[in-house]
């Protein structure tokens, strides 16, 4: 999977893209390496806003983009739970295709007893 880490307001830094490395290996380890994973950090500079540090994931597959967005008070903490909504995200994608190639395995195999050929292998 390719890591692109872009900052606004926010400086980044080698320390930064180990920790989003280190973050994100569980979803590198469940999609391909042809997988494109985009990850924006901001702070907002407003003293009023009480979670001032952002981060947003996009991750691009194979036909499908998965988003994930989220603030906190600290940026570590904030990427945090960006990679656990990530997580969530492409686990529920995987098991949803697994689903699909099931289900259409299904239909082949009873339209083969139907017809009264071989199964497909």
């Amino acid at each position: 999977m390719r890591i692109e880490v872009k900052g606004r307001n926010y400086p980044i830094t080698e320390e930064v893209r180990e920790c989003i490395a280190r973050r994100f290996r569980k979803v590198d380890a469940q999609v391909s390496e042809l997988a494109e994973l985009e990850i924006e950090l901001s702070e907002a500079r407003n003293p009023a806003i009480a979670e001032p540090f952002r981060a947003t994931a996009t991750l691009r597959l194979k036909g499908v983009t998965l988003r994930a967005d989220d603030a906190s008070r600290g940026m570590e903490h904030a990427i945090h739970l960006v990679e656990q909504e990530l997580s969530r995200q492409v686990k529920r994608h995987r098991v949803q295709r697994r689903h699909r190639r099931d289900a259409r395995r299904t239909v082949q195999m009873q339209r083969a007893q139907a017809e009264g050929a071989a199964p497909p292998a």
